[in-house]
């Protein structure tokens, strides 16, 4: 959707001063940007953050009363950290002196040690990462005690042991540092061999990694565990591993390019959403090592597309700086570790301006995103997602069959996102079975062409089998619920609708009701719950009942609890599933036969 004009976005960081670049709608027909807006956004939160600065540049003490659960020094070190990874890949020689006014005060008492699954271990990643990016500019430059101070005061990290998940990459990037520099090299080629070997239970395939043990799909995907290995490989010179590590990547970014909506916005899903646009990083670190499925038109405009989307809403306050929240501040979707400083891991968007100016990423014309170009269905196999988004609207819709973490709901549990509606105290997205909308041990049970299908636990003794059929904009939801007393409400939910898009339920088999969610009651067997749901911001949409219809027949196994359910499109084709669910059983799903019809 190319817009039909550019207002400038009501940001601090893009205003409408005689100094802001010329918005460029030639070259960047989608979004107006150009690598000056990126050179000046990184200029512009730089220069916010500065008044901050205390103990001597070695911490940036943000404004705010949120603080993490690390206190206070360990976020004016977060601070120091995270805005010098954007002075990294902005490469302003005067900007980086500062920094390195703090890297000596730093080292030189102010820093807490890094220590076992420490915050600061986070940020020494982001200090060396920084460091050896700018090695000439900054590091090289600095007297040989301070060299040495930094050298020790990074070395704890070599042997801290992380949590296990993508922390397992932060000392993996500042032993690739140390290594670089020649301090404990035997301990830095450690830590990098066993923090590399340890991510690799982790990998499924396909381009996707789960953070951690368990299933947790999320944006750490692409801003941590893809992005420290193909840095690390890239910096180093390894072929090797650039061609493991960046062919992962690689394949990611065929999936990961689909999570962005028409209007810019990443996929709200997942925790740590407060670093907002470093969910564009993969999409520049492809451009970088040139392992990519994008074009280089279409990786800037994704990219940027992002960029606008979050300054254009209040990501950035009057005083220049990123606040908490996706939006505006917005303390409901935080974490315990989230500090003023928090957001500014944002600043791995900035990746991109490690490309010249005359890299085609910059000088190609602006190419609409997966979203843009045409209605699309894509089952995505290791998270059991199935990714729904539609043309005329520019929505993408995130079907959850498969990612789970229960510490950060209500995040990753939902059966569906988008990327224009938010998860609702009200439990949208949900099956609510006498009043409890729990969705815990999540099983996947198949994604192919339209359809994705779990299983989840509801409450002891108490299971559902979800199942999403979806064409176009229309979804077709069905849930066999088992385990419930006879008699127990069951209630449908759908989606949360705000901004101009509009959510709709229709009760289709055991259901009734009105849009706010559908209702049912539990059987003595298993019982099957269907409904039509759809997601839309078109003005005048055709009615639900006119491009689908669903047939169900009872009994379809032969036994109680067993159903058949059929779907028929109006513009053509049918598909069937088989639903089986024995009394005291777990229900089960499958696909009778593959779709018919176009």
């Amino acid at each position: 959707m190319v817009p039909a004009s550019f207002a400038p976005p009501v940001s601090y960081a893009l205003g409408e001063s005689s100094a802001a670049p010329s918005w460029d709608r030639a070259r960047s027909p989608y979004t107006g940007c150009t690598r000056a807006h990126w050179e000046a956004v990184a200029d512009s939160l730089l220069a916010a953050v500065t008044p901050y600065a205390t103990a001597g540049g070695a911490l940036y003490d943000l404004p705010g009363r949120h603080t993490s659960a690390s206190g206070r020094l360990s976020d004016g070190l977060e601070g120091y950290a995270r805005t010098l990874l954007t002075a990294a890949f902005r490469r302003d020689e005067n900007v980086l002196e500062r920094y390195a006014e703090g890297l000596d005060a730093g080292t030189a008492g102010v820093w807490p040690r890094i220590e076992d699954r420490g915050q600061p271990l986070v940020e020494a990643a982001s200090i060396a990462l920084s460091l050896r990016l700018t090695r000439p500019l900054l590091w090289d430059r600095l007297d040989d005690g301070v060299r040495q101070r930094a050298a020790e005061w990074l070395g704890d990290a070599l042997t801290a042991e992380p949590w296990p998940c993508n922390w397992e990459l932060f000392p993996v990037t500042v032993g690739g540092f140390l290594q670089e520099i020649g301090h404990e090299p035997e301990a830095s080629r450690a830590a990098i061999d066993r923090g590399l070997e340890r991510i690799e239970q982790w990998y499924l395939g396909d381009g996707w990694y789960t953070d951690g043990h368990g299933r947790k799909f999320d944006h750490y995907n692409g801003w941590a565990m893809h992005l420290y290995p193909v840095l690390h490989a890239w910096l180093a010179d390894d072929t090797r591993l650039l061609d493991l590590y960046a062919g992962r990547l690689e394949s990611h970014l065929a999936d990961y390019a689909r999570l962005f909506g028409g209007d810019g916005a990443p996929m709200p899903q997942g925790r740590s959403l407060t670093y907002r646009f470093a969910t564009t990083a993969p999409l520049w670190l492809g451009a970088l090592t040139g392992r990519t499925p994008l074009s280089p038109g279409e990786t800037r405009r994704l990219a940027s597309g992002a960029l606008r989307h979050f300054l254009d809403r209040g990501a950035v306050d009057e005083n220049g700086l990123l606040t908490l929240g996706w939006h505006g501040p917005d303390e409901t979707i935080l974490q315990r570790y989230s500090g003023p400083a928090s957001p500014y891991w944002a600043g791995k968007a900035f990746i991109g301006l490690l490309l010249p100016p005359d890299h085609e990423v910059w000088t190609a014309t602006e190419q609409p995103g997966p979203a843009e170009r045409a209605d699309a269905v894509t089952p995505v196999g290791p998270p059991n997602w199935l990714l729904q988004s539609t043309r005329s609207d520019g929505v993408v819709r995130l079907h959850n069959h498969g990612s789970e973490d229960v510490r950060y709901d209500p995040y990753y549990t939902r059966l569906a996102y988008s990327t224009v509606t938010r998860p609702s105290p009200s439990y949208d997205n949900s099956v609510i079975v006498g009043g409890d909308a729990s969705r815990s041990g999540i099983e996947p049970l198949g994604v192919g062409e339209g359809w994705a299908a779990s299983r989840h636990t509801v409450s002891q003794g108490v299971s559902a089998v979800c199942l999403v059929v979806a064409r176009g904009a229309a979804e077709v939801r069905a849930q066999l619920v088992s385990g419930a007393a006879p008699g127990t409400s069951v209630r449908v939910t759908g989606w949360a609708g705000r901004d101009g898009a509009r959510s709709e339920v229709l009760p289709v088999y055991g259901l009734s009701g009105t849009d706010d969610g559908v209702t049912g009651v539990a059987g003595a067997a298993p019982t099957l719950f269907v409904a039509l749901v759809r997601l839309t911001a078109e003005p005048e949409p055709r009615p639900l009942t006119e491009l689908v219809s669903v047939r169900v027949t009872a009994g379809g196994d032969g036994e109680p609890g067993g159903y058949e359910m059929t779907v028929t499109w109006a513009q053509g084709g049918t598909e069937s599933f088989r639903f089986g669910g024995a009394t005291g059983a777990a229900g089960s799903v499958a696909r009778v036969d593959a779709p018919s019809g176009p």
